[in-house]
């Protein structure tokens, strides 16, 4: 197959620290070429063999005017293209408003939380939708003919890990959603130190100031910066569990499955997709409130769980294999190709 990958123009592919939907489209073009398939990305920063990009230089915030821009220069290459190809894979809303003038099946992940201003969008268009988890579906109406597909990772880039650090863990942005301020006091009811990764967006600061920042000085707890790559993996490894106290409906919650990967145990609030990433007492445990986290993760610090076991479960249920599957069954779907692939590619619009 010919596969269009149009990924944002906001972080680079792969990421070189942040960037969920990013780590998320690396791995799906990795898997794809390795699978046989040729596939052109679209993102930002460096261009390479079949990776092409309208801004050199990512833009960073977030902003949908490049965005748009991004995605119609995108499809423009895509028509331009006379060998023409067999899918379009977005993972940009933008990309959907030209849905109608691309005569390629087109297919949308959405990777964020229900947003108001896009419901239309997404309820109108003729592009299949994925969702990544059931919950985000479940929570959006316009979602209702999504077909849901977890994300993956590759577990060989997540070694297993003992815990030797003897912290417990918190990995993402520093926001009221991902709540940073709960890890904090829950690592101090536990007695356990904490360290934690990643820092606040533009839209986090007074978040930040008033609940984070007086919280740093308290003892045991450790402001690390933003980690990725293979001092990534070393931090989740070497923690004796990952906190997850998220205060939303997290759509996915891509950390779970990296710490997994290292057996790391996720100690998170039943929110979003959390009951369909965690087994409880084999990758993590749901937790009701923070004396529950806390009481967790003090019996983690002590020691028994099984780490081995939380690696296996974890390389069976979010593996990048996996993940690459099921995206080619639907492609080969909505471009009406047997397994085989045959099947004239689908020629612009002229």
């Amino acid at each position: 197959m010919r596969i269009a990958m149009i990924s944002t123009p906001f972080v680079p592919v792969p990421p070189p620290q942040y960037g969920g939907t990013e780590l998320i489209v690396a791995e799906l073009v990795e898997g794809l070429i390795a699978a046989g398939h040729e596939v052109t990305l679209f993102t930002c920063g460096e261009e390479g063999p079949d990776v092409r990009a309208l801004y050199g230089t990512p833009h960073w915030p977030p902003d949908p005017y490049p965005e748009l821009e991004h995605a119609s220069w995108a499809l423009g290459e895509v028509l331009a293209d006379r060998r023409g190809f067999d899918v379009i894979h977005a993972h940009v809303p933008s990309a959907l408003a030209f849905a109608p003038f691309v005569d390629v099946p087109m297919v949308y992940t959405v990777h964020h939380d229900r947003d108001p201003r896009l419901c239309s969008l997404y309820a109108r268009t003729r592009a299949q939708l994925i969702a990544i988890s059931a919950r985000q579906r479940e929570l959006s109406p316009e979602l209702e003919g999504a077909q849901v597909i977890h994300h993956g990772i590759s577990p060989d880039r997540y070694p297993l890990g003992e815990g030797a650090g003897k912290y417990a863990a918190f990995l993402g942005r520093f926001s009221s959603e991902k709540g940073v301020h709960h890890a904090i006091d829950v690592a101090r009811a536990a007695g356990v130190p904490l360290r934690l990764a990643g820092g606040p967006h533009f839209r986090d600061r007074d978040y930040f100031a008033r609940w984070v920042r007086p919280r740093l000085g308290a003892p045991g707890v450790t402001a690390i910066g933003l980690v990725g790559g293979v001092e990534k993996s070393a931090f989740l490894a070497g923690a004796c569990a990952l906190l997850f106290p998220i205060d939303w409906e997290e759509p996915f919650g891509l950390v779970m499955i990296e710490a997994m990967l290292c057996g790391t145990p996720v100690l998170a609030f039943a929110r979003g997709s959390v009951p369909e990433v965690i087994e409880e007492g084999v990758t993590g445990y749901l937790c009701a409130d923070e004396d529950e986290m806390a009481e967790h993760l003090g019996a983690l610090a002590r020691g028994g769980f099984d780490r081995r076991r939380c690696r296996t479960r974890a390389r069976e249920q979010w593996s990048a294999r996996r993940m690459v599957a099921e995206h080619l069954a639907l492609y080969h779907e909505v471009a009406e190709l047997d397994a085989d692939g045959r099947r004239a590619h689908a020629s612009p619009i002229a």
